[in-house]
């Protein structure tokens, strides 16, 4: 495993070297990544960002807005937080999202500073019951990348002011508000876990042998990342403009995650379709979405969806799920 830390608290940066590291290293090799953002609200892939953020308390605390490879939900980074990347070989037949796997370091490395958490859900850590932690995964071309940010202080006021917590994920879980569910490590820790202290104990956990020293970028990696900070993630058209306009708007929370359609339809057909919400897939949900026009918007609506492989695309919902939510 090759052990690196960007020393940046850009988003933009973090974001584009995750997937110069996804897309543009070696293949054959696992990496470990440590980074940071200041005060950064991060939107999942195929999240509507208007719908997600409170953009006037964004905008008056200067929060920048970015959305990452990952589906999932949004997440508040501050420097109270850290965050890690595991880029690795995806297995042929191995489960695409296998959070459990992944979390069980972050598990024991809390657990050598006193902290005792569980994995809860589908993609959480939780202390008492309260999320500490959320993670997400991109699999493609036989590569994998799995995610995640550790709350071990941070600002949990601004959390609850800068995201918009839909109604159905709060429901969902039984409880009233975003900052109901959220906790910090720091808040069960029997001492203080400085983020340095957590990166030794995270650090001894995935390199019994003691850590390599960090892997510095190439210059041509380091362009590279340059390029795609400039061309992709520091742009309007990925962090807003990505999600498009659209008239029926249906939504529903499955166990699997929260999907939202936004849908055009002529002659009881789809004319264009959006997919977006906080679940995960393999591939580019864009080819469903392409896949998707001109079907049926009638009985004949799941029959058309089971050829295209839905669950490929949203992990854990099958054809009829869908074509309830499109139907009904």
């Amino acid at each position: 495993m090759v052990y690196l830390e960007t020393g940046s608290q850009d988003p933009y940066y973090n974001l584009a070297a995750e997937e110069v590291l996804l897309f543009s290293m070696d293949p054959k090799e696992t990496y470990l990544m440590l980074w940071q953002n200041d005060r950064t609200i991060v939107v999942g892939k195929y999240q509507n960002t208007a719908e997600e953020i409170n953009q006037a308390y964004v905008d008056a605390h200067g929060i920048r807005v970015a959305r990452r490879l990952t589906g999932g939900g949004a997440v508040y980074h501050d420097l109270g937080n850290l965050n890690y990347t595991i880029v690795t070989p995806q297995a042929e037949g191995s489960l695409a999202f296998d959070f459990q796997a992944f979390a069980q370091p972050v598990v024991r490395a809390l657990a050598r500073l006193g902290v005792e958490a569980q994995f809860n859900g589908r993609n959480d850590l939780t202390v008492e019951g309260k999320k500490i932690s959320g993670c997400a995964q991109y699999a493609g071309g036989g590569r994998l990348l799995h995610h995640g940010c550790i709350l071990l202080g941070g600002d949990l006021g601004a959390l609850a002011q800068a995201l918009r917590v839909k109604d159905a994920k709060i429901q969902s879980k039984g409880v009233k508000s975003v900052s109901s569910r959220v906790t910090t490590v720091n808040e069960h820790a029997p001492q203080p876990v400085s983020v340095e202290g957590f990166k030794a104990a995270l650090l001894a956990e995935l390199f019994p042998q003691g850590a390599p020293a960090p892997y510095r970028f190439s210059p041509q990696e380091e362009a590279a990342i340059q390029k795609l900070r400039a061309e992709k993630y520091a742009t309007w058209e990925w962090n807003y403009g990505f999600f498009g306009d659209y008239e029926m708007r249906r939504e529903k929370k499955f166990p699997a995650g929260l999907v939202t359609v936004y849908l055009n339809a002529k002659d009881a057909r789809i004319q264009q379709v959006r997919l977006r919400g906080d679940f995960w897939g393999e591939g580019e949900i864009g080819e469903l979405e392409a896949a998707m026009e001109g079907l049926p918007l009638d009985s004949h609506l799941a029959e058309a969806l089971e050829r295209l492989e839905v669950s490929r695309y949203l992990h854990g919902i099958g054809a009829a799920e869908l074509a309830e939510l499109l139907l009904y």
